[in-house]
């Protein structure tokens, strides 16, 4: 069938669906690759892979290429969710025959409330959904289709058995081709990746148990399936050759260090290549291997902390002391390794007093620069299980955006409001980078690069910016 791979248009500045893990309007202007989107669309002959949001593109930008196709495979999240069915119902308005599916964490945990949400909604991949949409394009029979959810044309909802979860992950194609076929890679930003950059994964799944965490609930599961090395450094060298202009490969396995012999594998063979690379990785990684990858490689570590305060580690199964945290930054700063740290408020356990704890946590461990996000209990997580029986979602469906995309608190406790862990988040990102030694540090950082300088300038502003937003949306 001939096939499109949609990312559907979404809010400005609106990073998240199809690649970005908690989909939010980001402090600066950031867009991640739709890798799960490109991995399917790399198995389906002469599909079509458009991401709307990073190329500006609205739904008339996309009317004829609607008219071309048969089959509309869609990315969807909780959040985007309303906006993107809206999106199917006027594609199949544009083209009334042509059928369209919903892939994403959302919908393979809810296949049947996606379906009942609207008629333009012709089925659902659950889960793991690669090889079901693969084996969908080719025509099979749908009652066939492991891991299908579909509307007969009865109109009632079928439920197809689980399809199991996919072992050799060398058997998934590369997705550099498709990025190289459909993508603009300067249109890709993160504020601590080096411009312009690529990023795919070598492997599924986390091990860890998080309470919050999305993807190793939902698609991935616990288990870090990988695939080889050598699979991972032939399409780093295809994708190099390919991009000549990548300063940077960034690994966004949940967790790349949860296999601590592969990763010193990996680093080793990529030294070999000579590129620059980053990943991200749980902060109890020993020295040595940390060692091994700065000296093959590495640049960045993209590390989640979320608290200072063991009590919440423990509430939310994070498996991480703040002792191994505090060496493991130390090692960092030591091995010249920078980190990109990422802190959530609002997690159960949270009070005025643990804000201030991890704001504390967070100056000592210094991180290169920070993420600060608020606890947001997504569909499908033990989270947000425990908030509905506890009573911290006082809606009966929490919002987790604003209509422009801005983050929002939805959780609540009997001591703590959702105002006040909503502006904690901005006294966090003040406290933190209005520092004089931040300052200095990040101002001497500008003037050795030129072209750092401008990028900086211009994410300087975007910050203040969404600061703004912010407080117009409390």
């Amino acid at each position: 069938m001939r096939t499109l791979f949609l990312h559907p248009p979404s809010f400005d500045g609106f990073d998240g669906g199809a690649g970005a893990r908690y989909q939010m309007r980001r402090e600066v202007r950031s867009f991640w690759y739709p890798t799960w989107l490109a991995q399917p669309a790399a198995l389906v002959p002469d599909s079509k892979l458009i991401d709307a949001p990073p190329q500006g593109l609205k739904f008339a930008d996309l009317a004829a290429e609607i008219r071309s196709r048969e089959l509309v495979v869609m990315h969807t999240s909780s959040p985007s969710f309303t906006a993107d069915i809206r999106t199917a119902e006027q594609i199949k308005q544009v083209n009334p025959d042509i059928r369209i599916g919903l892939i994403g964490a959302a919908v393979a945990v809810e296949p049947e409330k996606s379906l009942r949400a609207s008629g333009a909604v012709d089925f659902v991949a659950r889960n793991e959904f690669d090889f079901t949409i693969k084996e969908l394009a080719e025509g099979r029979p749908w009652h066939e289709i492991a891991g299908l959810s579909w509307r007969s044309p009865d109109g009632g909802l079928v439920h197809n058995a689980d399809r199991p979860i996919l072992e050799n992950m060398d058997a998934l194609p590369w997705v550099s081709p498709v990025y190289k076929r459909d993508l603009t890679i300067e249109n890709y930003f993160s504020g601590y990746l080096q411009h312009p950059y690529l990023s795919f994964y070598t492997g599924r799944g986390c091990k860890s148990r998080c309470t919050f965490c999305l993807w190793p609930q939902t698609v991935g599961g616990h288990r870090y399936r990988v695939r080889s090395v050598a699979d991972v450094v032939a399409e780093t060298a295809w994708a190099r050759r390919a991009f000549p202009q990548v300063k940077e490969f960034f690994f966004d396995d949940d967790t790349l260090t949860d296999n601590l012999p592969r990763a010193e594998a990996l680093s080793l063979e990529l030294g070999k290549l000579g590129v620059t690379w980053s990943c991200n990785a749980k902060a109890n990684v020993p020295r040595r291997t940390l060692a091994i990858m700065k000296d093959n490689g590495l640049r960045v570590l993209v590390v989640g902390y979320e608290s200072g305060n063991q009590q919440i580690l423990f509430n939310i199964k994070k498996g991480m002391r703040v002792e191994f945290a505090r060496r493991f930054s130390r090692d960092c700063h030591e091995l010249g390794i920078l980190v990109h740290g990422t802190f959530i408020l609002g997690l159960p356990g949270e009070t005025r007093e643990t804000i201030q704890e991890t704001l504390k946590f967070a100056k000592e461990i210094n991180p290169h620069t920070i993420q600060v996000s608020l606890a947001a209990p997504y569909p499908g997580t033990y989270l947000y299980r425990q908030a509905k029986e506890n009573g911290w979602l006082p809606a009966e469906e929490g919002e987790l955006l604003t209509a422009r995309g801005t983050q929002l608190a939805p959780l609540s406790y009997p001591h703590l409001s959702h105002g006040e862990i909503f502006a904690s988040v901005e006294e966090f990102y003040r406290s933190f980078y209005l520092r004089p030694a931040k300052i200095a540090a990040m101002l001497a950082e500008m003037i050795s690069s030129p072209a750092l300088l401008g990028r900086r300038l211009r994410e300087g502003a975007e910050f203040f910016q969404f600061l703004r937003s912010r407080r117009n949306a409390a």
